[in-house]
């Protein structure tokens, strides 16, 4: 019964995570790739800013979750879900340093610029932004589908 409900949180909390992808694959790349660089600078500050705040603690609490998960398979359920339970804690390790190394250096830069005052290359930085997330979001949705298939399937 402990694994089933480590399971569902698990899932619950990385579902969470891999919205922020389905997201950007449906609407908000698009979104951002089409605002001019004062509106592309307000979006990017207030949505970091929430994130900042709120994100962290989802994404704490489905490594620490994911984790507990692969220590309980190691000796309940040694198989399928074990091995997509490693697979999506690798993908959000890997997400994490992504986002460490990539976007948030990314996002320091942008903090300090006004929607007056900006680089003339602030597109460049957008460009490099979205390639980061691009990789965050490959692994996202590897790591929350590897984990839902040992869900169903095991």
């Amino acid at each position: 019964m402990e694994l089933k409900i480590i399971l569902f949180l698990t899932l619950a909390l990385y579902s969470a995570i891999a919205s922020q992808s389905f997201s950007y694959i449906i609407s908000l790349r698009d979104v951002q790739e089409n605002m001019n660089a004062a509106a592309y600078i307000i979006f990017r500050k207030l949505t970091d800013k929430n994130f900042r705040s709120k994100f962290r603690f989802l994404l704490y609490a489905a490594l620490a979750f994911n984790v507990l998960l692969v220590i309980i398979c190691c000796s309940h359920s040694p198989g399928l879900l074990l091995g997509s339970a490693a697979i999506s804690l690798a993908a959000l390790v890997t997400d994490i340093c992504i986002a460490v190394k990539g976007n948030m250096p990314i996002n320091n830069i942008i903090n300090t610029w006004t929607p007056d005052q900006y680089p003339d290359n602030w597109a460049g930085y957008r460009k490099s932004w979205m390639q980061f997330f691009c990789k965050r979001q490959a692994v996202n949705l590897i790591g929350f589908l590897s984990l839902l298939l040992g869900a169903i399937f095991s």
